[in-house]
């Protein structure tokens, strides 16, 4: 395999400019969450010339490749990468800056896909040194509930053949390009959304006997909720509101208030239980206050675990690729990923590349206007994905 390993970092090299190429021309045509029509149809464009068997139209813009070597009946796994872009405004002046205004791709979702598409080159260039099959899936609408996981899930992506384990990478800014990392087990929370309207009595502010404030009734159930959710607790568990709206005025007291907010944790009983506790909270201190509260919880995205054999099995072999020094041991993320839906299906790994260097000053994190990438990142991260490919199908 060591023969095998140096070709594969030789060929992420011959093929590094082309990718850093693919990767411009994704990052100047961002594209929102299941709206990403003309991304599908480069990745096409790319898979075809690369030779490489796909069928699109999975959610309307995902696609499916296979790469078959020898023998691809005996194993197949996946290889995922998302295709959304933000609707952020970028403020970066490169010469692949975004063209579409306020749309960028601000999470790395740009690299994911051209990683992924330089991994394919290179698989595809050694199908006659491996048995089974990688399947590799450009998945729409990471960003959006219910998320493009949950529906290609739906729609068969993990059949035709059977999928045995699935890997995706993510980029790490505050982690130096040339680096990754893992963590075996439970590493990221399930994502809820939380739409709450507190109803009162509106009127004139000069004449508080007429009027029953919704702001009042909402700041008491804001604070009762942060006492609530803030206590010490064996499992980790955020409940966090970043958004309140009363339309009122100086003088003009609003009928209702709305507000917005996430709430985020690590057990699928204890998440149940929240939910029916934040709402009994704030319905019951909106009752006391002579007003009402429609509490409402979109239930978003699972935990992430990663399967402990097949995520240690690709940290030694991350190791073999990259050095000892260059792999690190990652810590629990409140933070989610619609990556989680695979991992609750079928054996998982879902790791960080580090994108960073702050030499160069590219340090600004995921989901803000100046996020961008040191450019060495794409060769580690297609060369390794092809690695840790090989290795799966071999174990």
């Amino acid at each position: 395999m060591s023969d095998l390993r140096e070709r594969i970092h030789s060929l992420a090299k011959q093929y590094h400019k082309e990718i850093i190429e693919v990767r411009h021309h994704l990052h100047a045509n961002p594209e929102l969450s299941f709206e990403e029509f003309n991304t599908s149809a480069f990745i096409a464009h790319k898979l075809k010339e690369f030779n490489i068997p796909f069928t699109g139209g999975y959610v309307k813009t995902g696609i499916v490749a296979l790469i078959k070597g020898k023998n691809p009946d005996k194993k197949t796994i996946a290889l995922r990468a998302d295709m959304d872009a933000l609707p952020i405004q970028e403020e970066n002046k490169t010469n692949y800056c975004s063209t579409k205004a306020g749309i960028m791709h601000a999470c790395g979702h740009d690299v994911h896909m051209s990683s992924l598409l330089g991994t394919a080159k290179i698989l595809n260039e050694l199908r006659d040194e491996f048995e089974g099959t990688v399947k590799l899936i450009f998945q729409p609408g990471e960003e959006l509930l219910p998320g493009g996981a949950s529906l290609m899930i739906e729609q068969g992506v993990l059949k035709n053949p059977d999928t045995k384990s699935i890997f995706g990478q993510h980029v790490f800014p505050t982690m130096e390009a040339g680096k990754v990392g893992f963590r075996s087990g439970m590493y990221m929370a399930s994502t809820d959304e939380i739409y709450v309207t507190v109803k009162g009595k509106g009127g004139h502010a000069a004449m508080p006997a007429n009027y029953n404030n919704p702001l009042i009734i909402t700041s008491h159930i804001l604070i009762e909720l942060q006492k609530e959710f803030s206590k010490p607790t064996e499992i980790p568990t955020v409940l966090a509101f970043g958004k309140i709206t009363g339309m009122g005025a100086t003088n003009v007291i609003p009928s209702e208030v709305k507000l917005e907010g996430t709430f985020r944790t690590m057990n699928e009983q204890w998440r149940k239980e929240a939910h029916r506790k934040m709402k009994t909270i704030a319905e019951d201190i909106a009752h006391k206050m002579n007003g009402s509260c429609d509490f409402n919880i979109a239930n978003g995205y699972p935990f992430l675990v990663n399967n402990e054999v097949t995520t240690d099995r690709a940290k030694k072999s991350a190791e073999e690729y990259l050095g000892k020094e260059n792999v690190e041991n990652l810590d629990i993320r409140m933070t989610g990923e619609d990556f989680a839906f695979y991992s609750q299906h079928i054996p998982a790994c879902f790791y960080r590349l580090g994108t960073g260097n702050k030499s160069k000053g590219i340090t600004s994190g995921v989901h803000t206007s100046t996020f961008d990438i040191d450019e060495r990142a794409l060769e580690t991260g297609m060369g390794l994905m092809a690695w840790l490919a090989l290795n799966e199908l071999k174990s």
